[in-house]
């Protein structure tokens, strides 16, 4: 019956072996990788007289497991363009993938291949279309990309994304994904083309990585609460650490990146340093140092020593962050927000009442920012209220 369904698309459909074929049954269809570039047969497990093992339906692949993952129609409209034309065998009626409905499904079709850049759902859309841009006859723009110049703009993906996360799981959050996901995407693409590494080298780095730092997920090593994984996972660095040359032995804390945010980078290194149990007993003993180094800040002499207690202080803030589960970055950018919203506040107040603010002293410019406290505080009330 395959011999025959083959025929049938090479005769009508242009079918070309020498691109390959998938061959998928319908019924394992959400669990299965399907790459839209090249020519797939979704046919039923009857017509391959086959079923599924113990009956059970397949979990969707991860990656492709949203809340209509399960929908195979609802799948091949999200890989396929909606006018891309679909193959029913038997039958001279034309039909597209956004006309496919479940019923389709149960008799077998043929899907030409898409276009690379038109794939743009399969994971190696991107990479073909970096690849593209970078030809002789591609963008001029990233022709003339390098390692050195696209450094800024994965920073400023990243903290994107970074904005993005504070609203959760939205649109807007996985086009930034997107966005900072090209970045790697390019970096590989280059490398490609200097002949070190690829996209593939990539992911088999970071997948063997973490299947090798979680033995009690992939392995027979066992963990009862995050600290114990955490505490495991600095082992298990330190041992890979250990095995390297004499040239390339790193310390704890060699892989916080120096241009991290001074908050981020602090917690990353007193979070790395607690791993290995340099830790203080209780968060009171971190209280108390917080006051001791506020103390030094007030007594020493000197702008220079001013300012190294007022590091010191921070640091020790970004400690008691920590203990208490807090970012101690996005407890910052917080803040920042929350003071943008009430200072603005301050400032219609005062153009309400005609008067600029450099004309006002500190206790009316205080009064007029409790105000504006007030007036936020009113507001998140209220909207409580409405709350369902």
């Amino acid at each position: 019956m395959l011999d025959a369904l083959v025929a049938e698309a090479r005769l009508r459909w242009g079918l070309d072996l020498a691109a390959g074929l998938q061959v998928i049954a319908a019924e394992r269809l959400v669990a299965t990788p399907l790459e839209p570039s090249r020519p797939a047969l979704i046919v039923p497990l009857a017509v391959l007289r086959a079923e599924i093992e113990g009956g059970v339906q397949p979990e969707p692949l991860p990656g492709r497991h949203a809340a209509s993952g399960r929908d195979r129609a609802t799948l091949l409209r999200r890989l396929y363009p909606a006018d891309h034309p679909i193959g029913r065998f038997g039958s001279p009626d034309a039909a597209t993938v956004g006309d496919l409905g479940a019923d389709d499904l149960l008799a077998p079709i043929y899907l030409p291949p898409v276009a690379p850049e038109l794939a743009v759902a399969s994971p190696w859309a991107m990479p073909w279309i970096s690849a593209r841009l970078r030809l002789p006859d591609g963008c001029p723009w990233d022709r003339e990309q390098t390692h050195e110049t696209l450094r800024n703009h994965l920073l400023e993906e990243a903290y994107e994304v970074y904005d993005a996360l504070g609203s959760g799981a939205t649109p807007a959050l996985a086009e930034e994904l997107g966005d900072l996901l090209l970045q790697v995407v390019l970096h590989a693409q280059l490398a490609a083309e200097e002949g070190v590494f690829d996209l593939t080298d990539v992911n088999a780095a970071i997948a063997s990585k973490i299947v090798r730092r979680h033995p009690h997920v992939f392995g027979d090593a066992e963990v009862r609460t995050s600290s114990d994984v955490n505490r495991q996972w600095e082992r298990i660095k330190a041992d890979e650490r250990a095995e390297g040359s004499a040239a390339e032995t790193k310390g704890v804390l060699d892989g916080v990146s120096r241009i991290l945010p001074a908050l981020a980078a602090s917690q990353e290194m007193q979070e790395r340093a607690a791993n290995i149990g340099y830790e203080w007993p209780s968060v009171e003993g971190v209280l108390d140092k917080v006051a001791e180094e506020l103390a030094e800040l007030r007594e020493a002499p000197t702008p220079a020593e001013k300012a190294e207690e007022y590091g010191d202080l921070m640091f020790v803030l970004v400690n008691v962050a920590r203990w208490h589960g807090i970012e101690a970055e996005a407890a910052l950018r917080a803040a920042n927000d929350k003071f943008r919203r009430r200072f603005a506040s301050v400032e219609r107040q005062a153009s309400e009442r005609g008067v600029a603010l450099r004309d006002l002293d500190f206790a009316a410019l205080d009064a007029l920012w409790d105000a504006a406290k007030t007036e936020e505080r009113a507001a998140v009330a209220a909207n409580r209220e409405t709350q369902p």
